[in-house]
């Protein structure tokens, strides 16, 4: 996705969303296995993939029911696609795209946001709480190089306007 392919983003996707679909159905009988934590972070990583390319293109999110995946799969999906969507806003800054990235970094934070307001025990959100603390700091970092950036530009604005025109 961050090659901004969709025929190889879609072909991917579709590939894993087979894989995941056949391990849910191997494991549909055998609940102590489905459970060990595996089949967990095969969902959550086709959700990660889902809800990436939403964030990056503002779309609504889909929900755990229409991707197939469990919810704490989805939440926790949700927190690492937000944490991807670093890259497309730092992407956007180095092409002086700011507008975008403050859309983008706007996205991040909501994710953020909601996923903090998730207050049940780990052992039902698999782990959510960690991952909700990794997104913070990548939020956090995320913040900083986009108010840095901003800064930086209205300071070169700035001396742009202020510099004395060269005559001879």
């Amino acid at each position: 996705m961050h090659l901004k392919n969709d025929t190889q983003y879609n072909a991917h996707l579709s590939n894993a969303v087979s894989c995941l679909r056949s391990a849910q159905e191997s494991l549909r009988g055998f609940p102590d296995i489905a459970g060990a934590g595996f089949l967990h972070d095969a969902e959550k990583e086709v959700a990660e993939a889902y809800m990436t390319r939403c964030l990056v293109a503002g779309e609504t999110l889909p929900n755990h029911k229409s991707i197939g995946v469990r919810v704490a799969a989805w939440l926790n999906g949700l927190a690492e696609a937000a944490s991807e969507v670093r890259r497309s806003m730092l992407d956007e800054l180095r092409n002086g795209q700011t507008t975008r990235a403050v859309e983008l970094f706007a996205s991040m934070e909501g994710a953020f946001d909601f996923l903090v307001t998730v207050d049940y025990p780990d052992a039902i959100t698999g782990g959510l709480r960690r991952s909700a603390d990794a997104l913070r700091a990548v939020v956090e970092r995320s913040r900083s190089d986009l108010t840095t950036t901003l800064i930086q530009e209205r300071l070169r604005v700035a001396l742009t306007n202020q510099a004395p025109s060269q005559s001879t």
